[in-house]
């Protein structure tokens, strides 16, 4: 089977046994901006992934999946297509796929990933499943509750025996490239000035290696200066020191407050989905702030979790029992699109 994670920042792809995706790219598709008509030789309407990238000053650059929700379809097919044609190079119709999605998508992107599937790539069966739920079962567990803190979304996941309990669900929508922008205005504040898409790339590269979550954010913040600077080497070769904005740029999880959003933080978010239900060691604290005393707190935070999803969904399709649990082409034939709602819960 074919495995298809769609992340608001990251497309994951491969083929189900395998220890991890062959292939993951930057989920966005690039159009050029000049008319199609006009371009030249060698020149495409529309590149995808690192290609678009590259190409980002001639570029107007669209993520597909915003918030976790796919917003536009159009390019969303264009990246199954391209994964399909280029990347992994096999035929859509020859393979069932499993597609992930966010808790709490509506039905009816669940309907019309079930249409583009069936009806445009031809292919012989395919399934949906939460992307919290397969990371749990990427730990080897169906039962506990997951933080699923990705590009554009974040949210507190119960799952009971493998099933996931949407009323307990919480969502916050401040996540990795929130903090970015936020470590940009941080930056900004210092003398630093990253504005241009290609500098919010040097902004996330900055965040990916220095940053990090202060597991006492006020006794952090008395430090002396020179106990927390890191230098990094810019590609101009430029070395800029960054201070304290490297711990309050992740701060935003715990206070989203910081980025204007009245919510509240991971670990309130946490301790309520499981108060609802019948970032490691800074999570374990505030959880053991606020759970009863006797209380056992464990958190697992696997070193592959980038690819926790990718890996459950590797895992559940390689079961011989999920083999009755895809939804065929006969199904979509008999029931529509709806089909998908009959057994993806």
């Amino acid at each position: 089977a074919v495995i298809f994670d769609n992340g608001s920042g990251l497309f994951k792809a491969g083929i189900a046994g395998d220890s991890g995706p062959r292939s993951v790219f930057t989920a966005i598709v690039g159009r050029s901006k000049v008319k199609p008509a006009m371009l030249g030789a060698g020149q495409k309407e529309c590149y995808i992934g690192e290609e678009a990238q590259s190409k980002r000053g001639v570029l107007s650059l669209n993520y597909p999946v915003d918030h976790g929700i796919v917003t536009c379809w159009d390019d969303m097919e264009r990246i199954w297509r391209h994964v399909y044609d280029y990347e992994l190079r096999i035929k859509a119709d020859e393979r069932p796929v499993l597609l992930t999605e966010a808790p709490l998508n509506p039905l009816q992107n669940r309907e019309k990933m079930a249409e583009i599937m069936f009806e445009d790539f031809m292919v012989p069966a395919m399934y949906v499943a939460v992307q919290a739920t397969l990371a749990l079962y990427a730990s080897a567990r169906i039962t506990g509750i997951v933080l699923d803190s990705g590009d554009g979304v974040t949210h507190t996941v119960p799952i009971y025996e493998g099933y996931c309990l949407p009323h307990a669900v919480s969502r916050l929508d401040v996540a990795g490239r929130d903090i970015t922008e936020y470590f940009m205005k941080l930056l900004l504040e210092s003398g630093y000035s990253f504005v241009s898409t290609a500098e919010r790339e040097i902004v996330r590269d900055i965040k990916e290696k220095l940053c990090y979550v202060a597991l006492d954010p006020t006794q952090e913040m008395k430090a002396k200066p020179e106990e927390i600077m890191k230098e990094y080497r810019l590609p101009d070769n430029n070395i800029i020191q960054i201070g304290n904005q490297l711990f309050r740029a992740p701060e935003t999880l715990f206070a989203p407050a910081n980025v204007g959003v009245e919510a509240p933080g991971v670990h309130k978010m946490i301790f309520n989905s499981i108060m609802k239900c019948d970032i490691d060691e800074r999570i374990l604290k505030e959880m053991k702030l606020q759970a009863p005393a006797g209380v056992f707190v464990r958190i697992i935070a696997p070193p592959e979790r980038k690819y926790c999803v990718w890996i459950g969904a590797s895992i559940l399709t390689s079961l011989t029992s999920f083999r009755q649990m895809w939804v065929t082409k006969s199904d979509y034939r008999d029931f529509g699109a709806a089909a998908i709602h009959r057994k993806c819960f």
